[in-house]
């Protein structure tokens, strides 16, 4: 007889004994780590944090009990991370999570559902279905919409440019790509974007097998928008060129100046240009719960979505989902596994709708969020970020220490210290400066370029955070950039 059912839990009576005890000590110290953190990161130098990692032995000799493990990795691991929840911890599209979705990911763990079939899910199938129908609708779909969640913005948008481009060589052609690969005329297929959109349009056109030099990118304006007349210029000069523009995507909240494109106009021009519309609402998707949902307008006529929800929805890392309009068009994703998907099966396996095969149950932490939070409060918590960082804008325009880059379209603030900079050097100075910032643990910033300028970026995500923490957290930064010049 074998001590294994220690590592586990176990149906029947003291069955998840050892599951209670492993969650309470983990709890136990996580408490103790946020009510006694005073900085976003420890400051431990980076080689000593590796080293010291890189210590906790994987050898079989080196096992040791649970609770010492648990206790090591609180002290090296979880003190030495990022603190999320700190209000100078404010670089990237990171957002400390609603208490309802870390509940989730309890269960999320303990059960470990696996979303690919009914028969590994059962009620979580249900759960996510529900979540994506009210999603689509919310989004102003109908009832041939669909929706299906994924790992992140990355995934959802890769399936939505992958869905084009199948429809487009389907719909040009009558090419089945699933079956037959590329068309003759693969080489000849485009993607629209603008120069702010993010990254992961050319990542899905290397993937897909089209290349990176298939994404064509349209000028923006200062403010980070799309061009319109640009978009429209490049569509007829690719026409003119022989050349296949499929596909167009607009983006809901860029992620460096979180600008929104006009999505009606975008919208106008794939009718007329017969092409798929896709937007990119990871970051800006959420504004559809508040007062600014206006800002969204055109949204509805999309061909498919991303949204995620480990943005402005406040939801632990890693949740997100891609909407279509025509839920038929999930036939572009539909492989056939006799282990699976039978087609003799009268209950729904949303393996048909995705390119993973086992999923997570992150459905379950939307609607534990909206159950216990409600979208009416989620959309006050965005309402309140959107008004704060114009007030924050304010801030950084009136400080003479400080040069702030553009006007925030959502919650992203784009600023660089100018000080007593020599202008020769002062990107180069702001570059140390952030860097120097998160190594002495004093705040973690962002960092990009604006206009070819380097620029320090708040990304204000926090919705508990005062004006005062703002104004704290730039005497902070004022402070150390004079004491590293």
């Amino acid at each position: 007889m074998n001590n294994w059912q220690q590592h586990f839990i176990q149906v029947g009576q003291h069955g998840s004994d050892s599951y209670r005890d492993a969650m309470q000590q983990s709890v136990a110290q996580l408490v103790q780590l946020f009510e006694t953190t005073e900085k976003p990161y420890s400051a431990m130098d980076a080689n000593t944090l590796q080293q010291a990692v890189y210590n906790l032995s994987l050898d079989q000799a080196q096992v040791a009990p649970l609770s010492q493990v648990i206790a090591e990795t609180a002290e090296i691991v979880a003190r030495n991370a990022i603190v999320v929840q700190h209000p100078d911890c404010i670089a990237h599209l990171h957002t400390p999570p609603l208490i309802a979705g870390i509940a989730a990911e309890n269960f999320i763990a303990a059960q470990n559902q696996s979303m690919d079939s009914w028969d590994q899910s059962a009620s979580a199938t249900y759960v996510e279905q529900y979540v994506t129908d009210w999603l689509c609708n919310k989004f102003g779909f109908d009832q041939h919409s669909d929706g299906v969640f994924t790992s992140g913005g990355t995934q959802s948008n890769i399936m939505a440019l992958l869905m084009a481009r199948d429809w487009a060589a389907d719909v040009m052609s009558g090419h089945n790509i699933q079956k037959d690969g590329l068309p003759e005329y693969a080489s000849k297929l485009r993607i629209l974007c603008s120069t702010k959109s993010h990254f992961t349009v050319k990542k899905a056109a290397s993937i897909m097998g089209l290349g990176e030099e298939a994404v064509v990118r349209v000028p923006t304006n200062r403010d980070g928008t799309i061009i319109i007349s640009a978009l429209s210029d490049t569509l007829a000069q690719l026409k003119e060129a022989e050349l296949i523009p499929f596909v167009v995507v607009g983006t809901a909240g860029t992620t460096d100046h979180g600008a929104i494109d006009n999505l009606t106009a975008i919208r106008e021009l794939a009718d007329q240009y017969k092409i798929w519309f896709h937007v990119d609402a990871a970051y800006g998707g959420a504004l559809m719960l508040s007062q600014a949902k206006t800002r969204l307008a055109g949204i509805e006529t999309a061909d498919s979505i991303t949204v995620d929800f480990h943005k402005l929805w406040f939801q632990p890392v890693s949740c997100s989902a891609v909407m279509l309009k025509d839920k038929s068009n999930f036939k572009y994703l539909l492989h056939h596994a006799d282990y699976l998907n039978r087609e003799s099966d009268d209950l729904p396996n949303l393996v048909d709708k995705t390119i993973s095969t086992t999923r997570r149950f992150d459905a379950l932490k939307v609607l534990m969020t909206l159950r216990a939070v409600g979208s009416d409060t989620l959309g006050a918590m965005i309402d309140h970020l959107l008004a704060q960082s114009q007030q924050v804008a304010a801030l950084v325009n009136a400080h003479p220490e400080f040069e702030l880059l553009t006007e925030p379209p959502l919650s992203t603030i784009l600023f660089r210290y100018v000080g007593q900079c020599n202008s020769n050097n002062i990107d180069e100075f702001n570059r140390q400066l952030r860097v120097q910032l998160l190594k002495a643990g004093i705040a973690v910033l962002g960092e990009t370029t604006v206009d070819g300028q380097a620029a320090l970026k708040l990304t204000i995500l926090n919705p508990c955070l005062t004006l005062n923490n703002f104004n704290e957290l730039f005497d902070k930064i004022v402070k150390f950039a004079k004491a590293l010049k």
